[in-house]
């Protein structure tokens, strides 16, 4: 029997080599304060800008929106995707009437960044050109469009970017058709206090300098960087990724089976691609393509984070680092929470590794440290869990 459930919480522990994969206007590494102590951070903008960039995403997904406030490229940029389809008049037509901004030159300007879909613009070129055949005016366009948006939401997402992040307008005919996201994504964490963070103090040789048999270097710098045990979490509404999609007219629609396998398939790549994406910032100095090492997936009634695992940073294993101890407190959090709220969460875990739950080392002879959850079913492949999830939680 299939799953009821709305929510698909995704839990993951990436374990990083020294690297420094997200930085802030000083080029100092991000940072959070939680539990007391310094953790490493990796914001959710940057690690969802690396999932829609990704080459598996596009393979998989499709090609993501266009996100600028440049009005005058991204003019340009439509008129050469969709010159078989419409005139460029009638593109600059709909950008203006879809922005708000009149007369789209070179240098205008959106009030903020937004995401823009080919498909969308082409469904409002559509719309502009029938209205003109039928004689209805723009004003009552807009009303018709208002009313039943979901042709709309069907154009919109074919950039699944925006029917998973949302989108927000603060001008022209789009501040009428916000978009609510389906999927939301917290900052990742480190799970154990990175205090002090390690500096790389790095030199350039220039090499003609070198040969007039000069010393010294070209260029010195330095570079904050440091290692750890990332917990990364997402959480996706299925239902209002069906009503973004345009598969279903709103939240009190009832979802059908065709929709919600829809939703649960991108909900299946969206699981790889938190599993294996990894945010480039300084990757040619550090190479940090760590994939994940465990994973947690449940389907459930609601949203529910399990960063409080962490609360307390993790310490350091007596005969290794912070990997398995970290697996270990996420996996006992999920069962106390999931007992002491009653949750009846459907969940499996990636679990290739069964050291942190075994007796074959000298760590941790108290046998409660080591238990696994009975409900918790383990898979050690990820092809195992994506095909979980795509079965609405079935094997």
């Amino acid at each position: 029997m299939t799953s009821s459930k709305n929510f698909i919480n995704f839990h993951i522990l990436m374990s990083h080599s020294p690297s420094c994969l997200n930085r802030d206007d000083m080029n100092m590494q991000k940072t959070a304060v939680f539990g007391g102590v310094n953790r490493v951070r990796i914001s959710s903008q940057s690690l969802k800008r690396a999932v829609r960039m990704s080459p598996y995403y596009a393979q998989h997904l499709g090609s993501p929106s266009v996100r600028t406030r440049q009005l005058d490229r991204l003019k340009n940029r439509l008129a050469t995707a969709l010159e078989k389809r419409f005139e460029a008049g009638l593109i600059a037509r709909a950008l203006e009437w879809m922005s708000g901004k009149e007369g789209i030159m070179e240098g205008v300007q959106a009030d903020a960044v937004a995401p823009w879909s080919v498909e969308e613009v082409a469904y409002f070129c559509q719309q502009i050109q029938d209205g003109e055949k039928d004689g209805i005016d723009t004003k009552k366009l807009e009303k018709k469009i208002e009313k039943d948006a979901r042709p709309f939401r069907e154009a919109m997402g074919k950039a699944l970017d925006i029917a998973l992040s949302g989108r927000m307008a603060t001008s022209g005919l789009m501040t009428s058709l916000p978009a609510d996201g389906a999927l939301s994504v917290a900052h990742v964490l480190t799970t154990h206090a990175v205090e002090p963070q390690d500096v790389d103090w790095f030199t350039a040789v220039d090499d003609l300098i070198q040969d007039a048999g000069e010393v010294g270097a070209g260029h010195l710098d330095t570079q904050q960087f440091s290692a750890g045990v990332f917990y990364r979490y997402a959480s996706l509404n299925l239902k209002q990724l069906q009503v973004n999609l345009g598969l279903l007219a709103g939240m009190d629609s009832t979802e059908t089976p065709e929709s919600r396998q829809r939703a649960l398939d991108i909900a299946r790549h969206m699981f790889h691609l938190f599993a294996t994406v990894v945010p480039s910032a300084k990757q040619h100095s550090f190479a940090a393509f760590n994939p994940a090492d465990f994973a947690l997936v449940s389907l459930s009634d609601v949203p529910i984070s399990l960063i409080n695992a962490f609360e307390q940073p993790i310490r350091r294993a007596a005969n290794g680092g912070f990997l398995a101890p970290s697996m270990r407190a996420l996996a006992a959090y999920w069962e106390q929470i999931n007992s002491a709220y009653g949750l009846n969460e459907q969940a499996v875990a990636f679990r290739f590794d069964e050291t942190p739950w075994s007796d074959k080392t000298k760590e941790g002879k108290n046998k409660e440290d080591r238990h696994w959850p009975d409900a918790l079913k383990p898979y050690a492949k990820l092809t195992e869990v994506e095909a979980w999830i795509a079965g609405d939680g079935q094997d």
